[in-house]
């Protein structure tokens, strides 16, 4: 088929050699790592280390050396690689920015904290108007609502349906995935408003955006444009004016507007090995902005707002005090927040990860690289230290249910890059030889361990390592 494109992926290596302390160990766990996402075999990390305390690793040459001969195919054959991961840069990878992706409609920008405020008051007020009633006056409302009960719940019940009409009748499928989700603002204005945040984005940026002459701009213009190529059967996918930004930052983050501005850090592309990875990562962010997810994520916190000011006024009526009121507003907050809104964006990061594979495929990338990238992400947080935190505190999946995600995916995206001719995929897997590899580095660390220990004052208390 015309939409489906080949990448041919080959290159020569070079030799480098890190120096590093024989007695640090966490020296040589970052440079071990670096052979680790870099070797093309098992043999490369089998000589990374030698008697004179040196590291030696065979490192391809950077992607961006050979932007000009540029072609794109999944024969199997050891792909070309951006430069050597350095570890001491990683951040938490996001493919969104920690704010929403676009900003909401105007309107409600100014409304909702006035929402809020009118509700706080309000019911502030209700309580203070109880408090101030005569103990006779009291029991007389009490009586008359004992009396009532039945059309105060009829009132209660009509503001549940009018809740429940609202949201079913702006109900509508999510484009590629047909899922059904809530959608209440207008897609075009939305878009429209993305424009502006992308003024404001290319405003902080503006003295850090590589020119269209930089070698690494050329090789994400390239697998850009290959990818959209291979996808433009898709009609939202064709209908977006797609723009490529490449921002010289050390964070690995990537990010897609609703209007097609993509983002992508020069941390990222010093964090994926191949052509491969990268394919995956920017058919996720085309997949966000495909589906729409912007819209969709602002459409949820605006209905779960509107039904939160309803609790807030009942919260600031019923607490005897302010600052119990404000204690019952924090909690819930944060229940909406870990209930709904991040559970909710984490469902929408796994749908880009799907549907982002889906686009790889047809792309004629190797579509089991994506699970090697998290596999690459969570063994560098655990060589750095980082704390790992549980994911239902999270806006995003863990690395590790990532890559478990992607693995249970790939068997699909291999019968839809299958059915785009591509060719066959010759040569390991790379999931293979990153365990391998991984279990290789692993052994190495225990033999430098067991070296530095056995030269070690035995007076002197033992060093905690770190455990993988």
């Amino acid at each position: 088929q015309d939409r489906c494109q080949r990448l041919d992926l080959t290159g020569k290596n070079r030799n480098c050699f890190l120096t590093g302390s024989p007695d640090s160990y966490k020296n040589f766990i970052s440079k071990g790592l670096r052979c680790l996402l870099n070797a093309q075999n098992i043999e490369v990390c089998k000589n990374a280390h030698d008697s004179s305390g040196r590291f030696g690793f065979q490192f391809p040459r950077p992607l961006w050396e050979k932007t000009t001969s540029l072609q794109i195919s999944s024969v199997g054959q050891v792909p070309h690689r951006f430069s050597a991961w350095n570890i001491q840069i990683i951040r938490s990878f996001h493919t969104s920015p920690s704010f929403q992706a676009a900003p909401f409609p105007l309107l409600w920008i100014i409304v909702k904290p006035a929402q809020k405020l009118l509700a706080i008051i309000l019911g502030r007020s209700i309580r203070k108007w109880w408090q101030a009633l005569p103990p006779n006056k009291r029991e007389l409302f009490k009586e008359s609502a004992r009396k009532n009960k039945w059309k105060i719940l009829l009132g209660a019940s009509s503001l549940g349906v009018l809740f429940v009409t609202f949201y079913f009748t702006n109900l509508e499928e999510t484009p590629v995935t047909g899922r059904t989700r809530l959608s209440v603002f207008g897609k075009e204005h939305f878009r429209e408003l993305s424009r502006i945040e992308c003024d404001m984005y290319m405003e902080e940026f503006k003295n850090k955006m590589l020119p269209e002459t930089d070698a690494r701009y050329q090789v994400v213009e390239r697998v850009f444009g290959h990818l959209y190529e291979s996808n433009k059967d898709i009609p939202q996918v064709a209908a977006l004016k797609w723009v490529i930004h490449v921002v010289d930052e050390p964070d690995v983050n990537a990010f897609a507007l609703p209007n097609g501005e993509v983002f992508i850090f020069t941390g990222l592309l010093s964090a994926v090995s191949d052509v491969h990875q990268l394919t995956f990562i920017l058919g996720h962010e085309i997949a966000h902005a495909v589906l729409e997810h912007a819209v969709e994520k602002a459409s949820l916190v605006h209905f779960l707002d509107f039904l939160s000011l309803i609790f807030l006024t009942v919260i600031w009526a019923v607490c005897p005090r302010d600052s119990m009121a404000v204690v019952g507003q924090w909690i819930q907050s944060k229940l909406k927040e870990f209930i709904f809104n991040r559970p909710y964006n984490r469902t929408l990061e796994a749908e880009a990860d799907k549907v982002g594979l889906q686009f790889a495929a047809k792309a004629c990338v190797d579509v089991r690289a994506s699970s090697v990238f998290w596999q690459q992400m969570e063994l560098a947080k655990t060589i750095q230290g980082q704390p790992t935190l549980p994911e239902w505190l999270s806006t995003h999946p863990s690395h590790e249910n990532r890559a478990e995600h992607l693995d249970r995916l790939i068997p699909e995206a291999l019968k839809i890059r299958e059915s785009c001719n591509c060719p066959s995929l010759s040569g390991p897997d790379p999931r293979l030889l990153f365990k391998l590899n991984l279990q290789h580095l692993l052994e190495s660390s225990e033999d430098q361990e067991t070296s530095n220990s056995s030269n070690q004052d035995l007076s002197k208390p033992k060093l905690d390592f770190p455990h993988i």
